[in-house]
């Protein structure tokens, strides 16, 4: 860990004091004046013998099925019940991915579904990229996931939410992608090319099953029929599962607010998203409102919350006008609840973040089985003033409020 500091230091140190000079090809040796991710990854023990025992098969492997070396793009996705994970690859020229090799996953812990809290044994689903590669894992080597996403940190547990997911090898797992030491030699190596290239983010596609497998299918329709939320979920995976299969393009996946995906350019997405809310919802609330499709503006990403405050945020005219506030969010609210509908309390949670503006809301208890009235409950509530913010020694700080709200016709 250590080496991989000071490697890391060196790293950027030489690119400010302008050491690094563009190379003439990828894979330059260590005489090269240009130090490549490549060559980076080569000065590590593991990663260079990887090199030495898989770059010419690969190449190889590239020729023999009429692809260009290295891939400058690459695409991962993994299945949980079939136990599969496809790597796609394709040159930035081009438009359309490219099927390279299919890895058995050689362990599983958990169950379908998404993770959402620390130490359920879960591996997540979801849309992912590679945001870490591990030289000196415990499982031999490792590609980071960056779990938890945005929405995983709304729908997960927001104290202990989980985290440290990997692509790994060893086949051993407590929630991550296990696959051989062969294996993950090759996509180890396929991955530093392709960011080698620019390839920032490396997409890692996350489902509970193929879709268009009879038996898979039928075995998570059998595990969500009487979990709407999570037939819910399914669907938006599937969406882009489809998109895919059809045109062999990443799909574009949205967050909206209320953390749930949404396959912006899936055929049918629309459709899709009005069936599986019809199955939980009255009609006559279905055409009243609608969730929003776009990401809220009032979600961001928190890198500290402070548990301890000198001082806590300061709603614009006290706890008077806050509860006014809520008062006319309930009223605004009536018109739109179903002529059944019983009085009923929503626990709610929100960041005033530290130039107090209101962030990432969140229904905590309340209005389970309307999940539209929830969206349209948070985007009231983004409507709320900015504060003055929580401080902390004098600093202005992240504070998390939670809040009741009382809803009755």
């Amino acid at each position: 860990m250590q080496r991989c500091k000071f490697l890391l230091l060196l790293f950027f140190f030489s690119i400010v004091n302008g050491w690094a000079q563009p190379g003439n090809s990828l894979g330059a040796g260590p005489s090269a004046s240009y130090l490549s991710f490549v060559d980076y990854q080569r000065g590590f023990q593991r990663p260079q013998e990887a090199m030495q025992r898989k770059l010419d098969t690969l190449q190889k492997q590239f020729a023999t099925k009429k692809l260009r070396w290295p891939a400058s793009q690459l695409y991962i996705r993994s299945f949980k019940y079939d136990s599969q994970l496809e790597v796609w690859v394709k040159q930035e020229s081009e438009s359309n991915f490219t099927l390279f090799k299919t890895y058995p996953i050689c362990a599983l812990a958990g169950s379908l579904g998404p993770k959402r809290v620390q130490g359920d044994y879960q591996v997540p689903e979801g849309f992912y990229y590679i945001n870490e590669f591990n030289p000196y894992s415990n499982y031999y080597l490792s590609l980071g996931l960056n779990y938890p996403n945005a929405s995983d940190r709304i729908l997960s547990d927001s104290v202990k939410p989980g985290g440290d997911i990997y692509i790994h090898g060893s086949c051993v797992t407590v929630g991550c992608i296990p696959i051989t030491d062969q294996q993950i030699d090759e996509l180890y190596i396929l991955a530093t090319f392709a960011r080698d290239a620019g390839q920032d983010f490396i997409p890692v596609h996350i489902f509970p099953c193929r879709f268009d497998v009879p038996r898979s299918k039928a075995y998570l329709d059998e595990l969500v029929k009487d979990d709407p939320s999570l037939k819910r979920f399914s669907d938006k995976l599937s969406d882009a599962y489809f998109y895919f299969e059809k045109t062999r393009r990443l799909p574009v996946v949205l967050i909206t607010e209320d953390g749930q995906y949404h396959v912006n350019e899936a055929t049918g997405s629309a459709g899709l998203v009005r069936s599986a809310l019809s199955t939980s919802i009255p009609k006559e609330e279905l055409a009243t409102s609608l969730p929003r499709t776009l990401p809220s503006k009032r979600v961001r990403t928190i890198a500290k919350l402070s548990e301890v405050v000198d001082q806590w945020p300061q709603f614009p005219g006290g706890m008077t006008a806050f509860n006014n506030f809520i008062d006319q969010v309930s009223s605004s609210l009536r018109t739109y609840l179903p002529s059944d509908f019983t009085k009923t309390y929503v626990q709610f949670e929100f960041v005033v973040d530290r130039d107090g503006t209101p962030v990432n809301f969140k229904i905590l208890k309340g209005l389970t089985d309307k999940p539209n009235l929830q969206a349209l409950l948070i985007e009231r509530l983004e409507q709320m003033q900015v504060w003055t913010p929580a401080r902390l020694n004098a600093m202005p700080v992240a504070k998390k409020l939670t809040q009741t709200i009382t809803l009755l016709k």
